[in-house]
């Protein structure tokens, strides 16, 4: 049976301080969780009723077991997370300054192990025949994982639903200029764009919403999803319907993962055929759900959640 969903990218662990306002020096304790964009997009998906897989590459220490048994027990997939010798398990700190400042940083040298995906050990029929594909722009920016993905996607040939999140991360490019080439050899092969103002202005040059998305559409997407922060998302298709949403009230307690939570609900609704309006507007729900949450995986919303969010028009 062919999954619902196959992500492409990035995992790791979350060390997220269990004390809010503190400053990472300060910090006396933090709590343990599965991490990476293409990860948690896996488990948000999963934790709406979709099957669903990821490919990337962890350590081959005890945080890369941990991870494969923080998947396994979100329901997600593991076979095509591989080990990688002599590479710790990449692990990611961050600071929690409610409402609006969630300072990252990554640790992920020498190398972090799902930037060597290597094109010759994936799976290519499963992912041309995975109801939806998910790969983010964190994979183009180093090799192996560039040749891989763009592979992926090639193979793919826009098969179903291929997505690609933007996922601009300037910190893992030594040449933030060299990046645009790779967004639009990518975005040639997908279906649907992902990505905030900063990740669409990398992608296009542009960053006015409305122009960036008509970027998107030229060059070669079908649907463009823009997130603009508090003025909520906005949603273009090729066939010209348009739905922005503005975001779901909510007290903030860590924005990071809201994304995810987005996109895997984004998922869930290309999947149920709802219309433009309706997706963006679980989307932002499930997004703001998990804002309101310390955590990132552990905190992916269930479908009642999601519900009852749209419904009351505000996290409660």
């Amino acid at each position: 049976m062919a999954y619902d969903l196959i992500t492409m990218g990035r995992i790791g662990v979350d060390l997220y301080p269990l004390q809010t306002g503190v400053p990472l020096p300060q910090v006396t304790s933090f709590g343990k969780f599965l991490g990476g964009s293409a990860s948690n997009v896996a488990v948000a998906a999963a934790r709406l009723g979709r099957r669903t897989a990821v490919i990337t590459r962890t350590g081959d220490d005890p945080f890369g077991t941990y991870l494969h048994e923080a998947l396994r027990g979100f329901g997600v997939d593991d076979r095509w997370v591989t080990p990688v010798p002599g590479l710790p398990t990449p692990v990611t700190f961050c600071e929690v300054f409610p409402p609006d400042d969630f300072p990252l940083y990554f640790y992920r040298q020498p190398k972090a192990p799902d930037l060597e995906i290597d094109a010759h050990e994936l799976d290519l029929d499963a992912i041309r025949d995975a109801r939806v594909f998910w790969v983010t722009g964190t994979g183009l920016s180093e090799e192996p994982s560039r040749t891989a993905t763009l592979a992926a996607l090639a193979h793919r040939a826009k098969a179903g639903t291929t997505v690609f999140d933007l996922d601009w991360r300037p910190m893992f490019w030594n040449d933030p200029d060299a990046a645009r080439p790779f967004y639009t050899e990518a975005l040639r092969h997908t279906t649907v764009a992902v990505g905030n103002l900063d990740e669409v202005e990398v992608a296009t040059g542009v960053r006015e919403p409305h122009a960036a998305a008509r970027a998107l559409l030229d060059a070669g997407v079908e649907l463009a999803v823009v997130k603009q922060g508090p003025k909520g998302v906005l949603a273009v298709n090729s066939a010209g319907e348009s739905a922005e949403v503005p975001p779901l009230p909510v007290n903030v307690l860590n924005g990071l993962g809201a994304g995810d939570a987005f996109g895997g609900c984004l998922v869930h609704g290309l999947l149920a055929g709802r219309d433009l309006e309706t997706i963006m507007r679980h989307a932002n729900a499930a997004g703001a759900i998990v804002a309101s949450r310390l955590e990132c995986s552990s905190a992916m919303p269930t479908p009642d959640e999601i519900e009852a969010a749209v419904t009351a028009g505000a996290v409660q």
